[in-house]
């Protein structure tokens, strides 16, 4: 049985997470975060190290990290702190937020082939929307799904089971890109093979969580070379469903 990406073959969706999967959002975000917690004395006004936001903070929502921070503040105040933050972000961001290596052609492939595509996501929806549109994405997907639109937030599967049900795909022949340990687990909870985008330090810590495959950005050639797979097994496995099969 086909353990790798090849088993969604035919290929119907990708659905793609957008912060570090899609962009190099993460100095925007700990930058913006940075200055906040400075600003309200977190950790006795020590700042808060790249490391420290990775392990606490990626691929979490806001409100998973305001309750991390502050257990003790009630919503209202930790709805002022990021608003503000993402007031922030969207300012660094718009300044020099730049693709994922690779993702221009990865979502031509993706469009050569009719794939349907959802960007599914933690982050808030005016977040969301900015990332997308400056990486002139805003026509590519059919559907962005955030944290606010489901009840419960990734690790949990909802995000993305609710992107397949609207988009009409079956987790068998659909494929998640993510980048943290959270987004991969949902993704696997979900039922979907996830490519997770890495540095080699952290393959370990996201094959662990379930990640399918682990590759450094989209021009790595192991992404390239299972892509090539589902080509050559998508008419087997259109032949499969229609009940007729290949002579070789």
């Amino acid at each position: 049985m086909e353990s790798g990406i090849g088993r969604v073959a035919p290929l119907e969706a990708v659905l793609f997470d957008i912060d570090g999967t899609m962009a190099i959002s993460d100095p925007f975000h700990h930058r913006a975060t940075s200055e906040m917690l400075l600003k309200v004395g977190y950790n006795n006004g020590v700042p808060i190290t790249p490391e420290f936001g990775m392990a606490h903070m990626a691929g979490r929502s806001n409100d998973q990290i305001g309750r991390f921070l502050f257990p003790d503040w009630d919503q209202a105040r930790l709805d002022a702190f990021f608003a503000e933050k993402e007031a922030l972000f969207a300012r660094y961001a718009g300044e020099g937020l730049r693709e994922i290596a690779g993702l221009t052609a990865l979502c031509r492939w993706a469009d050569e082939r009719g794939l349907k595509r959802a960007a599914v996501t933690n982050a808030p929806r005016a977040n969301a929307d900015l990332m997308i549109s400056i990486l002139g994405l805003s026509d590519f997907f059919q559907l962005v799904v955030t944290a606010e639109e489901c009840e419960r937030f990734k690790p949990f599967p909802d995000p993305y089971l609710r992107a397949l049900e609207l988009l009409g795909v079956s987790p068998e022949h659909a494929v998640v890109f993510e980048d943290s340990t959270t987004g991969v687990q949902a993704g696997v909870a979900a039922g979907m093979p996830v490519v997770a985008i890495a540095e080699e330090s952290r393959e370990g810590k996201l094959l662990a969580v379930g990640a399918t495959l682990v590759i450094r950005d989209y021009e790595d050639p192991k992404l390239w070379a299972a892509l090539d797979k589902l080509d050559i097994a998508k008419p087997e496995a259109a032949a499969e469903a229609n009940g007729t099969h290949t002579q070789l």
